[in-house]
């Protein structure tokens, strides 16, 4: 079977499902428009590069967004027709529909099966719009955020089912397409993120970091930025170096902003919050971007491990840290709600409340053993809900009972 998937920005959720039917025998296709990385035995297609959307006038503000899908949408379909020519007709099309890729796929491929990837559907509530006590969305949002949706709601309606990595991701979706959406998480290699008490980090500056000495609390994203909580934790790590000096913060992730706005006076997230809170440069340190390695010795060492975000899309880094044993201090937000049971399998508390965070993190710096059964749970939980095996077989289950149906 010929399994072509389509992604803006190379594998993405698909990296593991298309190594594992590569591996299997299956012709396996990539349609992109940048390759982060190559695999095996896997064909890379690119398509040309749309210039980004335009918003130098008011109406370009609504269509901009729209207007980029649409040639994106465009690209990937001229992709399909030349493969076609080509004699590289897939027999089922998995894609990821936030970018307009998939828009037109049925349109160049009508016989032939497609599944799209439903990550975030944008909404004026009950999401990350309106989460911040500060954002209140107007008419002129609400509109953009209901076209910036015409996309993915284009493409729904063409495709032969959907899936989204957990409940709540499809949740978001119309009512009247959730049914045709599969909720299936891409799944943690729970061999490769293990607990290992008996590992250990070295830092640039030579010291060797290991489990309790010092103790180390933890928080990775992939940019330091409101949507992931970054100047809650920085705040509530100052509050906890006040009472117990002896703690480490390290903090991993760029300096730039992934999702939600940059500082409104210039310069970083992270240069704004460290003007704000006078923390000791020795016990909160800032990596940048590390490989996914060193992260999966950062989690196995980390006495405590932030998990702040908004009502969004949920980091793979939380599943992962939970499989290393990690004890995850998260927000009692909807994402980190439907993994983490606070008292069960790890600790939630509200958003912005940075002194419970702080009270939160002291009482485990104060008796780190107690919490050793919510550790172990946290382990249970990705090995029950999220392991890669079991993901991938019910993901090929699903590409192939789609593909079976014609």
């Amino acid at each position: 079977m010929h399994v072509a998937f389509v992604h803006r920005r190379g594998f993405g959720q698909f990296s593991a499902l298309a190594e594992n039917l590569a591996s299997s025998g299956h012709d396996v296709s990539l349609v992109c428009e940048t390759v982060d990385r190559r695999l095996p035995s896997v064909r890379v297609v690119r398509h040309r590069a749309e210039p980004g959307p335009r918003s130098d006038t008011q109406m370009a503000k609504h269509l901009g967004i729209p207007d980029h899908h649409v040639r994106i949408g465009h690209r990937v379909a001229e992709t399909f027709e030349a493969m076609i020519r080509h004699d590289q007709r897939p027999d089922i099309v998995v894609g990821h529909i936030g970018w307009g890729s998939m828009m037109f796929v049925k349109d160049v491929l009508p016989q032939v099966p497609a599944i799209g990837y439903c990550e975030f559907f944008y909404r004026a509530e009950g999401a990350d719009v309106g989460f911040a006590p500060d954002d209140l969305p107007d008419a002129d949002t609400r509109k953009r955020l209901r076209l910036r949706n015409i996309a993915q709601l284009i493409s729904l309606e063409a495709l032969d089912g959907g899936i989204s990595p957990t409940q709540w991701q499809k949740s978001l979706y119309p009512a009247s397409a959730q049914n045709r959406i599969a909720v299936c998480h891409e799944g943690v290699d729970t061999q490769r993120f293990r607990p290992d008490r008996n590992a250990s980090l070295r830092l640039p500056d030579g010291r060797v970091l290991r489990a309790g000495d010092p103790p180390i609390i933890t928080f990775v994203a992939r940019d330091l930025e409101p949507y992931r909580g970054f100047p809650q934790a920085l705040e509530a790590a100052s509050k906890v170096l006040a009472k117990n000096s002896d703690a480490l913060f390290i903090f991993v992730g760029g300096d730039g902003v992934s999702y939600g706005k940059p500082p409104s006076g210039g310069g970083t997230w992270k240069e704004v919050m460290l003007a704000q809170h006078n923390v000791p440069a020795d016990r909160v340190l800032f990596t940048g971007p590390i490989s996914h390695d060193l992260l999966r010795q950062l989690y196995q060492i980390s006495t405590a491990h932030i998990y702040l975000t908004y009502p969004f899309v949920l980091s793979w880094s939380v599943v992962e840290a939970m499989a290393c044993g990690a004890l995850i201090i998260g927000s009692d937000t909807p994402p980190v709600q439907e993994i983490i049971r606070s008292g069960k399998n790890g600790l939630l508390v509200p958003f912005y409340d940075t002194d419970a965070l702080a009270d939160t993190l002291l009482r485990v710096l104060h008796k780190p053993d107690d919490y050793m059964p919510l550790r172990i749970a946290a382990r249970r939980t990705v090995e029950h809900r999220f392991q890669l095996t079991d993901c991938l077989t019910r993901q090929k289950a699903l590409i192939g009972s789609i593909a079976k149906a014609g």
